[in-house]
């Protein structure tokens, strides 16, 4: 009998969204639950997902997460078929729908998923509704976090 230990899986978080905090304002957050099957649930504890380009589809009053990529493990792909860019649905109460639906179709607006993480057993991913930023509005936040370190070097450098 062995006495090896599982692993731990590193902290909660699966993957992050970074790209969309920068093309995007985000406004409302939610966490939505996952519907996923067994061999994507083994991808994500092995950390096998990207987030860059996914974005929420309302389909027939339902919404679907599109353009996530969990890439599936080889050995647990052998035996079935695998869509690593297949469309999961979300699991959200009807208001929280009709509401999100609302202001999507408002001018300008969009929802993206900015991360996937574990809640207990289960997969959960936090959907933000955002507008889109101009470039001029990307490079001003450039220049604020530029501004908001050399500040902090500058007061750590004169408290000495």
């Amino acid at each position: 009998m062995s006495t090896k230990k599982k692993p731990k899986t590193n902290g909660g978080t699966i993957a992050l969204n970074k790209k969309a905090r920068h093309d995007y304002f985000l406004e409302d957050k939610l966490e939505v639950g996952l519907v996923l099957t067994g061999w994507e649930v083994k991808a994500l504890r092995e950390g096998k997902c990207q987030l860059v380009d996914s974005y929420i589809v309302m389909h027939k009053g339902e919404a679907w997460l599109s353009g996530a990529l969990i890439t599936p493990l080889k050995q647990a792909s052998t035996h079935i078929v695998t869509e690593p860019r297949r469309e999961r649905k979300l699991l959200m109460h009807r208001r929280e729908i009709d509401r999100l639906n609302q202001k999507i179709q408002a001018k300008g607006y969009t929802c993206v998923c900015t991360a996937i993480y574990w809640k207990g057993p289960n997969v959960k991913a936090e959907i933000a509704l955002a507008k889109g930023k101009q470039s001029h509005d990307k490079r001003d936040a450039s220049k604020d976090r530029d501004w908001a370190k050399q500040k902090e070097r500058i007061m750590k450098h004169t408290t000495r």
